[in-house]
């Protein structure tokens, strides 16, 4: 079987704060292979970023790692030096920020910043990076690229923007490209041109996909996976279809009874009641079962672990233990679970 090309090992993050310390990400664990693209997809405050960043080594000076690897074929960067890091950042793994403006310096022009991403990593000629910062604003598809690199990042649109930090990342052909919320400054329209665009560029090269995003309908239609963090920890992760149409965890339930869709009738989005827990003081046994009207008693009392649905689906949910009663999803949820297995047995199955 072939090596991951990034293996996050029981990954647990601390912070120290006034508050005292607060564990931000608890034992989480996941893989990426080549050209798969995985959503992580949460509330904000749920470890989504934190986790992505400790993979970059940019955790804040209050932050430690407690346990856990983070392998990049193999090597754990967790163990290398800053100067080595410095190497792999920018280089093998990259990370497009949510807000393209402050990623772009605004003193320089953008044709010039793409050449400096190159040259940082790359011993490359001045004319042979000027022709690859051309080709790439080419390929994430601005106009007239020969005038635009002598522009200036105020001078463009939001869109525009993000697409030349897209540009910026991927001068070096990185292994790993994470995408940390890429489209929620953008409108729409722009959101899903950025996605498309990501998803085009993924069939062009060889790059896997960390997509970091609150949203799961951004993601529908661009992750081979998805994993759901609450609380600092993975509640539920699978293949795409397997979570959107066959999910298990109540949590997971909600943010897709949250989610808007472009269904003919007229539907009641279903907020998820409460608020996420504070990381500094956890409840007892399941963090997500004060908002859970499918809680058990099992869960103000032992968190869950993660259970098999499937080779490839797992979900930390209590309802999937053998001894508990069998509870209904909400109705919109088993009609999605009728839908893909209907489609499933047509096809006569996967």
């Amino acid at each position: 079987m072939d090596t991951p090309r990034l293996e996050v090992q029981n990954l647990s993050i601390s912070f120290s704060t006034l508050a005292g310390r607060v564990q931000a990400v608890r034992g989480v664990s996941f893989s990426l292979r080549e050209r798969e693209t995985l959503a992580i997809v949460g509330e904000s405050g749920s470890g989504k970023t934190v986790t992505c960043r400790a993979v970059m080594r940019l955790l804040s000076k209050n932050a430690s790692i407690d346990s856990g690897r983070i392998l990049l074929e193999g090597l754990d960067v967790l163990s290398v030096s800053e100067k080595q890091m410095r190497s792999i950042r920018g280089n093998d793994i990259s990370m497009i920020f949510q807000d393209p403006m402050t990623s772009l310096d605004p003193t320089m022009r953008i044709g010039r910043q793409i050449e400096e991403a190159l040259t940082l990593h790359r011993p490359v000629s001045r004319r042979e990076a000027r022709r690859r910062m051309l080709e790439l604003l080419e390929l994430v598809g601005l106009e007239d690229p020969s005038r635009r690199c002598r522009q200036y990042p105020h001078e463009f649109s939001g869109g525009q923007r993000q697409r030349i930090v897209i540009a910026i990342v991927l001068a070096c052909d990185p292994k790993v490209l994470i995408a940390d919320e890429p489209t929620t400054a953008l409108d729409v329209t722009m959101q899903a041109q950025i996605i498309d665009l990501l998803k085009e560029l993924q069939r062009k090269i060889s790059t896997s996909v960390v997509f970091i995003t609150h949203d799961l309908g951004v993601v529908a239609n661009v992750a081979d996976r998805v994993a759901v963090m609450y609380a600092g920890r993975i509640v539920e992760i699978g293949r795409s279809d397997e979570v959107f149409y066959d999910p298990r965890h109540p949590y997971t339930w909600g943010l897709l009874g949250a989610m808007p869709t472009l269904e003919k009738e007229k539907r009641t989005l279903t907020p998820i009641p409460g608020s996420p827990p504070g990381l500094a003081d956890l409840p007892p046994g399941d963090p997500f079962a004060p908002r859970s009207p499918y809680a058990l008693e099992v869960d103000s009392l032992y968190e869950p672990p993660l259970f098999p649905v499937s080779k490839t689906h797992f979900a930390a949910t209590w309802l999937l233990d053998p001894r508990s009663p069998c509870v209904k999803p909400p109705a919109a949820i088993e009609k999605r679970r009728a839908e893909y297995f209907g489609r499933m047995e047509h096809h006569g199955g996967i």
